[in-house]
This record gives structure tokens, sequence and C-alpha cells, in this order.
């Protein structure tokens, strides 16, 4: 009963969360973390890529009016592994701000990188948003800013290129242009022009610089018609192109895909001018194709080698005003820009038949696979290259979307130390229980927990336990008052990869007030000296030398209900626990008397204790019935 009303206890608060939020994950380590769950559904999970998710759920573009923050729980950068479980929150690490375009990277310097785009603080209007790389330690490396002459970093795309020297992003200006191939030459208006700029990362200088008021004409845009009224001023600008993706080939040329003309536009690298377009009104496409497209993501070179170039891009067919389709779908097209033809290699249709009409993107896994970010409630799928659905998965959540959606092996490995929370509970001097609550945000191949205890605050450590860990958090129980706990990572040799801090077991502030039932509050028990005494008595205490232990202990023997023998153990355990407080700073020849002197006691009274009561040892004891540890650890007194 008391592991059970342990458990009850320590999960109280997450079970309160839930019958409001059932959605969200809540956690005893990171309190100020609400991670989303997932729904998953594993079609053919041997086919998948390896790797995690890469997300960064957001419930509004824009901030609470009132306060200019984000009010409705955590939103930000997260990666999650390929069953949904918790990795890495990201959050904190930005004010909860809203993150967009948030990936892995591997081909900066060799090691895994990850790099997000920080939406603009509308509180501080001087910052403008920015765009971040963090290192595999989760520590920021490099941070990009707009200059002065232009508007908020944008949040469409934050692009690093190969060799991790520049990266791309999408740049929108307010523009005041002429009229005059709407055919009304003496007429201008504000129009938000669409474009992208080329980054140095090291140094921030904007090293190439597109502007669709140069190249494209208003003529092109399907979002206005050539009736409609002008803007008269920057505050109502038309957004009459909206860029929303771009790249760059190995020979220096761009593509840009501009969603409210429906084209992709081929850029050359010498002088900014269009070199074709994909799409778009039929007289301006310059390519022959059998398929149609609109209102497209996320454009991306899978290859280009001279005069052929295979691209992909997500066809979201459809936006707020209407669908041009009945499905969205992922396209891999390959360009002959000498023939001029654009044929659809591979084309992966969202897998519920539904309709992308905000957002998204399509990633070209390494193993040959497709990763689809459909953005609403984060709808993703994974595809076979013979189009196989082999994963889909989406948020619990209906308030939540994320712009996009990717897949990616990473190694993070954080700087900071576990997070451990510990309690203690009991109801009697003979029955307490601690219950270690631990977590590593953004550690991505912790296989273990080793669980030590100690004395006091530097006594020596005891390993008390093992867990496999098998999600974020990672609970483990113990019998007796461990007041001095420290959790230890380790991978799946076996090899320590860092320890947590030492952590104090919370104890209730009024033992009587939770139904503790002892004459007085219960004390700390002394790891060590339990340990060794129990270690003996495991190790075989019957031999010649250990008479005075008794005849043959039988360690499965039922323990008898008089517990008198075991409180006076206990008892004598936790005074000497009490001296170590008094002992601490008098020096060592005394701690060494002192503790000489009553180790005779102690080791009697302990042997008392087990001769009338089943003990367990605290050293790991491998499962001999395939049950994973955590769940060994929650069998009753009786089993």
């Amino acid at each position: 009963m008391l592991y059970l009303g342990a458990l009850l206890l320590s999960c109280l608060h997450g079970v309160v969360a839930e019958r409001h939020d059932a959605d969200l994950m809540s956690f005893v380590t990171l309190p100020e973390v609400r991670a989303l769950k997932w729904e998953v559904t594993h079609h053919d999970r041997e086919r998948q890529a390896p790797g995690y998710w890469f997300v960064a759920p957001y419930g509004q573009i824009s901030p609470e009016e009132a306060t200019k923050k984000y009010q409705q729980y955590q939103v930000g950068p997260y990666i999650y592994d390929n069953d949904g479980i918790l990795v890495w929150a990201g959050p904190i690490l930005f004010d909860n701000r809203n993150t967009f375009d948030f990936k892995a990277n591997l081909n900066i310097d060799g090691d895994p990188h990850l790099s997000f785009i920080v939406i603009w603080d509308r509180e501080n209007r001087d910052d403008k948003g920015t765009g971040v790389i963090v290192d595999k330690h989760f520590e920021v490396e490099h941070t990009v800013t707009p200059p002065e002459n232009m508007s908020d970093f944008n949040m469409h795309e934050f692009n690093i290129l190969d060799g991790g020297k520049t990266a791309m992003a999408c740049v929108y200006h307010s523009q005041e242009i002429s009229l005059a191939d709407q055919g009304r030459p003496d007429e201008t208006s504000w129009v938000v022009t669409g474009g992208f700029a080329e980054f140095d990362l090291e140094t921030n200088e904007v090293l190439a610089e597109w502007n669709s008021a140069d190249w494209v004409s208003v003529s092109e845009s399907k979002l206005f018609l050539a009736t409609d009224n002008p803007a008269r001023d920057s505050g109502s600008s038309w957004d009459y192109v909206h860029a929303n993706s771009v790249d760059k080939n190995e020979a220096g040329d761009y593509i840009l895909s501009l969603r409210y003309t429906n084209t992709l536009y081929g850029i050359s690298h010498d002088d900014g001018s269009i070199m074709w377009r994909l799409g778009g009104h039929g007289a301006l496409s310059d390519f022959a194709q059998d398929f149609t497209f609109s209102k497209q993501h996320d454009v991306k070179f899978v290859s280009s080698n001279g005069s052929t170039h295979v691209i992909s891009f997500l066809n979201n067919a459809g936006d707020e005003r209407g669908a041009d389709e009945t499905m969205s779908s992922a396209l891999y097209v390959e360009l002959d820009t000498e023939a001029m033809t654009a044929t659809v290699l591979k084309r992966f249709n969202r897998p519920d038949n539904g309709l992308t009409l905000l957002r998204g993107n399509a990633q070209s896994l390494p193993n040959g696979n497709t990763f689809v970010g459909w953005s609403e409630r984060g709808y993703q799928s994974e595809h076979a290259p013979n189009g196989d659905v082999l994963m889909t998965a989406q948020f619990a959540s209906s308030r939540y979307s994320t712009y996009r959606s990717y897949k990616s092996e990473f190694i993070g490995r954080p700087n900071t130390p576990p997070d451990v929370v510990a309690s203690v509970y009991g109801t009697s001097n003979i029955d307490m229980t601690t219950i270690i609550h631990v977590s590593w945000n953004g550690a991505t191949d912790v296989a273990g927990w080793n669980f030590y205890a100690q004395a006091y605050d530097r006594g020596g450590a005891v390993l008390i336990g093992h867990a496999n860990k098998t999600d974020f958090e990672t609970m483990y129980i113990v019998d007796g008052y461990m007041d001095w706990i420290v959790a230890e990572a380790v991978d799946k040799e076996g090899n320590s990869m860092m320890k947590s801090e030492v952590t104090r077991s919370e104890a209730p502030a009024n033992w009587h007030s939770v139904g503790f039932q002892g004459a007085t509050n219960p004390s700390p028990d002394d790891p060590s000296l339990l340990s060794a005494a129990y270690d003996k008595i495991s190790s075989g205490s019957s031999d010649e030398h250990d008479d005075s232990m008794g005849d043959g202990m039988d360690m499965d023997h039922e323990a008898p209900s008089d517990d008198s023998s075991y409180a006076n153990a206990k008892e004598v355990a936790q005074s000497v626990y009490k001296a170590y407080e008094v002992i601490r700073g008098i020096g060592g020849l005394l701690i060494f008397i002192l503790v000489s002197s009553s180790i005779g006691g102690v080791l009697y009274g302990i042997y008392r204790v087990v001769k009338r009561r089943k003990v367990r040892s605290y050293q790991h004891i491998a499962s001999d019935d395939d049950l994973p540890m955590e769940e060994m650890n929650l069998r009753s007194r009786a089993e």
C-alpha cells in the first residue's frame, strides 16, 4: 500500500494537469515545460529512416495583445524520438517565444547543430527577430540579425548552406511601385515585396540580396486583380508575391518560391536575372509540363548538375481562399533547362487525402525516404521511395500547429547536469520510501540511470539501484529514507555520461499532517551502513566465520509480523546519521573513533532486522524474468 500511496502522491501534479489539458505532458523535474503529446501510427517501422523529429509548435503567430507575450503554454523548438517521446524542450532558451524552421544541421563543421528562427519581439520593437544556430550542447553558437535597412527576420526560411559559412533567408520590404503593367500608368501602390538575402554567418554581412520589385510584375500575382484599389500607405501594403522558401545550388544559382504567383523561379547568381519560371500563368511558364501545382512551399534542390536539376517542394494545391486540387502532395520534379521540360519523378499524396492550405514542407532523407510536414496539428508522414506510407503522426492537441517538420539523426550532449527531484513518503519509522525522478533535457543516447544515496551532502555515494530509460523522465522507487541523492546517466555499454548534482530529498514540513504515525519525526537512513550489512548477508553470511549471524539465514523466508527489532535497528542507524551532522567538522581522527565505537552495535542491530524481515540488496541484480527494472521496482512487498 505504501508503494501505491507514494506513487499516487508523486503523480498528483500530473493527474491534476491532465484533467485540464490531457494533450500536454507534465514533468516533475521540469515543471515549467508543457510539451505536446503525439498520436503516432507506425505502418512499417522497419523501413523508416533513423532519426528524431524536429518541430516548433505554436498556437498563434502573434502574441496576446494585452501582454505582448505568448501565454498559452510553452511554445518553441522541441525534439522528439520516432515514437513521440520528448528528447529536448527548448522554449526556455528564448523566453517562450515562437520559433520557426527548426531543424538539425549536419553540414556545418562535422558536428551536429540546430538552427531556427526566433520571431520578433512585439514588446521590444528593436528586436526584429533572429536566426539562431545552437551546438550539440544546446548553447548558442551564432546569431543572424537583419541590418537596419531590412524589416523583421522573416519567419519562413533559415537555410544553412553546405559548409556552414552562409545562410539563406527570405526578405520582405514595404515599397511603393507603379501600376503601369496593370494598365494604370498614373497610379502607384504600396506593396510588400518578397525576395531573399544570403548572410555571412560569422560577420552577419549580407552577401547577396534579391527583390521581387525589380523582376516580378504585379500582374504575375494571383492574389490581386487589376481593378483592385491601390494601397495608399505602407501600413496597408499588398503582399503581392509572398516569398516562402529559397535554396542555392553548387553553381551558385538560386531557386525561389513565390506563393502568390504559384511560381518557382530560377535566379542567376551573376546579375539576379530570372533564368526561368516554373508554373504560374500558362504563358509565363518556361517549361513544358504535364502537371500543375499552386500555393507551394519549401522548394529545395535535391540535385543539380549542369542543365539537369531535381527539385522537391510541397504542392499545397490551395489556400484559405479556395482549393485548386482535391489534395496536397509532395513532389519531386526533374527540370531539363536545355529541352525546357519539367517531369514529375515522384508524388506523395497527403495520407488522409486532405489539403494543407497553409505552411508545410517536404524533406529528402539520406536513405531515400521522404518526410513531409503537413503543418496543421503537426500532421506529418514518412514515405518510402515507392510511395508506401511508413508512419503518420499528429499532435494530440488541435490547438497547435508547426510551420515545418523535419527528421534527422542528431547527437545531443548537454553541458548542464541531469535534473533530479527526490521525495520521501511514509507512515511510520519502519516503512519509509524514497521516490526519485530524473531527466536530462536534450541528451539523446542515455540508456539507463544509476542511482546513489549519501549519508550527508559530502558523504560516500552508495549505489541503491538502476533503471532503464524508457521515457523523457524516469522514476525510481527505493525502500528507506534516502536523504542525499545522485543520478548518473549511462550509455548502452554502461559507461558513465554525466552525474547530477547532489540533491537533497524533499520531506514533509509537518510529517503528522500527511499521516505519519510515529512519536517523533523520521530520520534519514545511512545507506553505507545498511548496504554493507545487506551485501554481507546476500553474499552468504552462514559460513563458519559468521556463526553469530545465524545458522544459514533463508533470504526468501517471509518476514514475521513483529517489526520491533527493525525499529530498534533503524533507531541505531538514524542515531549514527545524526552523529554525522555533529562531527562533520571535528576532524578525521574523532570521526574514526566515534564511528568505530558504534559500528559493532549498528551491525548487531541490523542483523536483528534482517533476521526478522525480508531485505533486498541495494545493488542492482539483473532481472531473470525479462521485466524492465522500472517495472521490477514497482512490485509489492508480497511479491
